[in-house]
């Protein structure tokens, strides 16, 4: 999900690897073969792209501010089921995220 959240934050070769390694399920090599470099070329570079996540999260904590909001919003749901003008608001609200 730090990808999701930071990736405007890493180049396009980073991208790329991350989202082939993590959403494609390629494997080290495959990534390798696909851009000409070596296997553990790749391996460095995604290394390095989770550490450089991490630490986006956490100096900025998008990901865990992401998850207590929605935290917030099940249990706003839960109390004000009979209401159901504040049960729109807290979709509305949803929604933006």
């Amino acid at each position: 999900m730090l990808l999701d959240f930071y990736s405007g934050l890493i180049t396009d070769k980073q991208l790329k690897y991350m989202k082939l390694y993590f959403y494609e399920d390629f494997s080290l090599k495959e990534i390798a073969d696909q851009f000409n470099v070596s296997r553990s070329a790749i391996f460095d570079n995604i290394q390095r792209t989770i550490k450089q996540l991490e630490h986006y999260e956490e100096v900025l904590k998008l990901l865990s501010k992401f998850n207590q909001r929605q935290i917030i919003f099940r249990d706003m749901k839960k109390t004000s089921a009979n209401d159901q003008n504040i049960s729109e608001y807290i979709e509305k609200l949803q929604d933006l995220e």
